[in-house]
Parts: C-alpha cells; sequence; structure tokens
C-alpha cells in the first residue's frame, strides 16, 4: 500500500502569515542539504559529485509549497552565496539560480503529466517514466547550466564535456536516491508505511550486510577493482527481494551515504568520489526494478486471491438476494394492503405516514437487492448522471435521523457543486456502509463525544474523492488492507461482506476505495468524473 493516494495537499496553503513558514524552513532545509553534499566541487560551482538538494526542490515543487518556483529560485541563490565561494557578481549569481529554477520547474511540471502521485513507484511503468524523466531532465539542466557557465566566463569551454558529465551525474544521482526516499517521509501515512516495514529485526541484517560489503570494497583496498563491485548489490538485492521498493529505497540510501563516508574516511587513490556516485546510480537502479517487481507480483497475487473470495462473497451475496427477495416482495404487499385499510377505516396522519415510510424502505431494499444479485452475476451497473450533493443527502439521512438517539455528531463538509456518472444505488450503498461502520465505531466513545465527518474534495478536475472519517479507535496498520477481505469483520456479528462488495463496485466504477492510516477510521473513496460535463454544470 501507498500513501499516494492519501495525500490531498494538491493545493497550496495561503501565502501570508503562518502560511509562509513551511517555505522558509524549506529554503533552511535546501541550504543545509546543499551544505551537507558540498564534496569535491568543481570550481567552487553547483558541480558536485552527488547533489540531492534538487530531490527536495522537485517534492516542494510538486506538493505545490508556499511560493513555489519563486522559493526554489531564493534557496538556489541562498546556497550560492552562504555554501559556495562564487567569484561571480550578485547578477550573475542570479541569474545562474533563475536559470536552474526555470530547469528543475520544468522537471516537476514534466512529472506532474506524465507520472500520476498515484503511479509514480507504483509499477514498472510509472518507475520506468519518471526514471527518464529525472535523467533526460538532469541531462538537459546540465548543458543549459554549463553552456552558460562557459559563456559568463565562469569556466572555460575546455571544461564544458566534463562539467556536463559532472552535473549531470551529481543531479541525477542526488534526485533518483534521495527523492523516492522523500517522497516516502514527506507526510504521516507514508511515514508510518515507512517506520513499519524498515523497523523490523531483518533491517539490522540489511544495516549489517551494508557495512560489511562498504569495509569489503573500501577498508580493502578493493575499491578501484571492478570485481568488487557486485558485492555492494547484494544488500539492496537482499531488501528488495524481501520489503519491495520500501527496502530497495531504504538499503540505497544506506549505501549512499556510507559509499561517501567510506570514500572520505580512506583515502581511495584508485577511484573517484564521481565513480562511486556512478555506481550508487547503477545499485540504486537495481533495486528499484526489482523492489518495484517484487510490489507488483505481490499486488498480483492479492488481488487473485481477493478476487477468488469475492467471487465466493457474490455467490453467497446473490443466493442472500435470491432468499430476501420474496420477503421483501412480501412484505411491500403487507404495507400497501395496510395502506388500504388505513384509508377505508380511517387512522391518523402519523400512522399513514409510518405505513407509506415502510412500504418505501421496503421498495428501496428489494430494489437494492436486486441490483446487487445483477451485479454479482452478470457486472451489470445503471448509469445516471446526478448531483453529487443529491447523493449526499440520500446516504446521510438516516444516519442523521439516528445521530441524536445514538450520540454521535454527523457532519457534512462542503461539496463541491459536482455531477457523477455511475449507479446511483450502488454507489450510495457504498457511502450507507462506510457510514454504519462509523456509526459502529464511534459507538464505544462516551455518550456525546461521537463525531462522523463526510467531506469531498475534486483533484486534478477529473477524479473526486469523499472521505468518511470517525472519531473510533480505528484500525491498526496491519489491518487497513485486510478489512477489504471476504469474511473478515472485526466485529462479532458480521459477515465481513460489506467492505469487500462496497470496494469492488467501485472499482466496476473506475475508482477505488481504501482505508488510510489515521489515528481514527478514516475511508477514502475515489470516483472518476467527466471534467467536460462538469464544466458545464459549474
Amino acid at each position: 500500500m501507498t500513501p499516494n493516494a492519501a495525500r490531498s495537499a494538491d493545493t497550496p496553503g495561503p501565502h501570508t502569515g503562518w502560511g509562509w513558514l513551511p517555505a522558509a524552513a524549506f529554503c533552511a532545509a535546501y541550504v543545509l542539504l546543499d551544505w551537507a553534499s558540498y564534496i569535491d566541487p568543481l570550481h567552487h560551482l553547483n558541480i558536485t559529485p552527488w547533489n540531492p538538494a534538487p530531490a527536495l526542490g522537485l517534492l516542494y515543487l510538486l506538493r505545490r509549497g508556499p511560493g513555489g518556483p519563486l522559493v526554489l529560485f531564493l534557496a538556489i541563490v541562498a546556497t550560492d552565496l552562504v555554501v559556495r565561494d562564487l567569484a561571480a557578481s550578485l547578477p550573475l549569481i542570479l541569474m545562474l539560480g533563475a536559470l536552474l529554477a526555470v530547469g528543475y520547474s520544468a522537471i516537476a511540471v514534466t512529472m506532474r503529466r506524465y507520472v500520476p502521485d498515484s503511479g509514480m513507484f507504483a509499477d514498472r511503468s510509472g518507475l520506468a517514466k519518471w526514471t527518464a524523466i529525472v535523467v533526460f531532465g538532469a541531462l538537459f539542466n546540465g548543458l543549459l547550466f554549463v553552456s552558460a557557465l562557459v559563456a559568463l566566463g565562469l569556466i572555460s569551454p575546455a571544461d564544458w564535456h566534463n562539467a556536463v558529465l559532472r552535473f549531470w551525474i551529481g543531479d541525477a544521482v542526488g534526485v533518483f536516491v534521495v527523492f523516492p526516499l522523500l517522497w516516502w517521509l514527506q507526510d504521516r501515512p507514508g511515514r508510518r508505511i515507512f517506520r513499519q516495514a524498515v523497523l523490523r529485526l531483518e533491517s539490522v541484517g540489511y544495516v549489517g550486510l551494508v557495512l560489511a560489503m562498504l569495509w569489503l570494497v573500501f577498508a580493502t583496498g578493493g575499491a578501484g577493482e571492478s570485481r568488487y563491485l557486485y558485492a555492494l548489490f547484494l544488500p539492496v538485492v537482499w531488501a528488495a527481494s524481501r520489503q519491495g521498493l520500501l527496502g530497495a529505497v531504504f538499503c540505497s540510501s544506506l549505501l549512499q551515504l556510507g559509499m561517501l563516508l567510506a570514500g572520505a574516511l580512506w583515502d581511495i587513490s584508485t577511484v573517484s568520489v564521481f565513480e562511486l556516485q556512478i555506481r550508487a546510480l547503477l545499485i540504486a537502479g537495481v533495486g528499484f526494478v526489482i523492489g518495484t517487481a517484487v510490489d507488483e507480483q505481490r499486488r498480483a497475487a492479492a488481488e487473485l486471491k481477493q478476487s477468488l473470495r469475492l467471487a465466493a462473497a457474490g455467490e453467497m451475496a446473490a443466493a442472500l438476494a435470491h432468499e430476501l427477495n420474496q420477503p421483501l416482495t412480501a412484505l411491500a404487499a403487507y404495507g400497501a394492503a395496510s395502506e388500504l385499510l388505513v384509508e377505508k377505516e380511517g387512522g391518523s396522519s402519523q400512522l399513514r405516514d409510518v405505513i407509506r415510510r415502510m412500504v418505501g424502505e421496503a421498495g428501496r431494499a428489494a430494489e437494492v437487492v436486486r441490483r446487487l444479485r445483477d451485479f454479482f452475476r452478470t457486472g451489470a451497473t445503471n448509469l445516471e448522471r446526478f448531483a453529487l450533493s443529491e447523493l449526499i443527502d440520500a446516504a446521510a439521512g438516516p444516519f442523521r435521523e439516528k445521530a441524536a438517539t445514538r450520540g454521535y455528531e454527523l457532519r457534512v463538509g462542503p461539496m463541491p457543486e459536482t455531477q457523477l456518472h455511475a449507479d446511483r444505488l450502488q454507489i450510495e450503498v457504498v457511502l450507507r456502509n462506510l457510514l454504519s461502520n462509523a456509526a459502529d465505531a464511534v459507538e464505544a466513545r462516551p455518550a456525546g463525544s461521537g463525531r462522523i465527518e463526510i467531506t469531498a474534495e475534486l483533484l486534478g478536475g477529473d477524479q473526486l474523492c469523499l472521505r468518511v472519517a470517525d472519531n473510533g479507535p480505528g484500525l491498526a496498520t496491519a489491518l487497513l488492507e485486510g478489512a477489504f477481505e471476504p469474511f473478515v469483520s472485526t466485529k462479532s456479528s458480521g459477515l465481513g461482506l460489506g467492505l469487500a462488495i462496497s470496494r469492488a463496485i467501485v472499482e466496476a466504477h473506475g475508482g477505488r476505495l481504501v482505508a488510510e492510516p489515521a489515528d481514527h477510521g478514516r475511508f477514502a473513496l475515489y470516483l472518476p468524473i467527466d471534467p467536460v460535463k462538469n464544466s458545464r454544470h459549474g
């Protein structure tokens, strides 16, 4: 599971007051990271064998931090003034800083366009696209930046080729190794998943093997011999094969730091820091490919298992639907007969209203059962266009009535004015199931302190995210994915079919239903929307 789906920071915060604190913190972190990696520079320029600061800058741009490219430009200029003894005037420093800020901004825009958050490290296709953008983006930046340095007379034309190669490798290695780590550590869900993956006894073995291989390669004097290079692959391959991409990211970061420290501790004349970085790039690349392949294989196995269990759940649901159909039809008929008797013999308006509502709910239940039966038999959906606000009102209505008597508060946040093209009844079933689970979760809280909240936001103009959150005990991280398996339930009276059926319905609509890591219960429902149709209704 990745935290990508749980991130909703697609819109920047306010650009005033406290909103600028993240920008100031970013600038400070950027300068500190650049200072820590200012190793073996070329002519005191921003050309080093390892340049991880742009990874932080790209993440800031992708998360649309306050100020965006302007803040990145200020951070780059600050590093030139604070870290480097650059023999250039302030206007030249500003011009070079602007050139780099534009280049990194172009890389960030390309990533956002071709590699969405949910697919950046989800599969080999996303990894390949991200890698190509990093490698060719770093090369383009290197050509542009070094050519500007030559034109300004800061380096000689004879050094152009060497400077471009060093800038390219330094930026590519810095971003390639550091960016995935920052990606996982940027928010609470990612940190929780990463921490759970690496804080295992097995991780001690990774660290030990990394130290052993570094000692073998460097302390024994074999760093300059290519046959020792393969030893450095062992810990990364092991971690990637065991823990997927997370293990590869963790071990690659350890090796990166270890190789730099080893190069500083031992005087190695046979290999340069630049050559070490090329090796680090190769090792990380192999680890990421293996880790992503392992993640894909595990997902495929989990999906197959889920499909088989869901098929069994579908058979049971279809059988239940068949058995329930007759009683519900009879209930509706008895209700209609009761209405006729009340009309003939007289009765209070309150009684007539109760009978009318009973008949309506019986008819609705029969329709839900029929549609679910058809869905599991043939995958049929009855698509229609409807407003999001109407869906929320219909799904939340029964729970508003129960909120006061059951001692919880139901809040509905502002809903975007958008329309959905889906099977309204099926999506309503999903929402009601999530609300029912939330209501059960807050029952254990003291009377009046339970809270359920429904929020919605548009993501990128073509996706809607609905969240149902409660302040109940929530699910342990280890149980998040298992919650969607058929016949798995935390309630003694539950069959464990509600979330499994809900996810199947949502995926049939091209969406996703996920349980997000949080201190309390929080489920996110992602549904595609038609931006063209919604622009007409907006």
